[in-house]
């Protein structure tokens, strides 16, 4: 029972960045280019960074800790950028109206998965990524808010409401991985890794826009490349 209370109090506290960004968004009129362009894309590079923090201090180093060292965690975190490019294509998010909050919940889902399992585990490191996870929630919901509001003309209080509905997300997604992975820590690796291609993926691809091409998609897929070899030549190291 405390395993869960603390899954929902970690998950719901990480969930909470969502409408509290959303909430700083809605005073949105300061009547200067400055909120729009200066401060927007220094929240994107913001949350870009703490995802990437994120997969570099949890996401990789637990989700190979949990798979024993195994090799296998190369085409994991190929993969999940691999799908996260085909979810992406297949939603059509850069004609879709809403790509900032399908990217939030597409990161979102599978790191609060993660953090179910790792409290399962008794893994410390459990409080640090629910801390990146509320960390990452508020830039990424104060452009998701910006987003939701310009369509159709809602209110602030609905596109706050809708926001806050999100929340819900993060606990349910907690308890899937409590139930499902707390005997199944080589799942949880995956997991996480599978997350951590994928949120790599995003980063270069919609949070890096200087890093690719219009209408290309190579460069961000490379970046995945990139970074799995790093992977792996690391790996490499500390078996010999």
């Amino acid at each position: 029972m405390d395993e869960i209370a603390a899954i929902l109090f970690l998950t719901v506290a990480a969930g909470a960045g969502i409408p509290l960004g959303g909430f700083v968004a809605s005073f949105e009129r300061l009547r200067s280019r400055w909120l729009e362009e200066e401060l927007r894309h220094f929240l994107i590079a913001l949350g870009g960074g703490i995802l990437l923090g994120a997969v570099a201090v949890v996401l990789v180093p637990e989700g190979v800790a949990s798979m024993q060292g195994s090799r296998l965690a190369i085409p994991i975190v190929l993969a999940g950028g691999l799908a996260f490019f085909a979810i992406e294509r297949a939603l059509g998010l850069r004609r879709r109206e809403a790509p900032q909050v399908m990217g939030m919940l597409l990161d979102y889902v599978p790191e609060a998965i993660a953090l179910g399992g790792l409290v399962a585990l008794g893994a410390g490191v459990a409080p640090l990524l629910a801390l990146l996870i509320g960390l990452q929630n508020l830039p990424e919901g104060f452009n998701a808010f910006r987003e939701l509001h310009a369509q159709r003309r809602r209110s602030a209080r609905r596109t706050l409401l809708i926001m806050g509905a999100m929340v819900v997300i993060g606990p349910v997604a907690g308890l899937l991985g409590y139930f499902l992975l707390s005997e199944h820590p080589a799942v949880l690796g995956a997991i996480m890794l599978f997350a951590a291609g994928g949120i790599l993926y995003l980063i270069f691809q919609d949070i890096a826009p200087q890093s690719r091409l219009k209408r290309h998609w190579a460069p961000p897929l490379g970046a995945v490349v990139g970074f799995s070899v790093a992977l792996f030549g690391d790996m490499l190291v500390r078996s010999a």
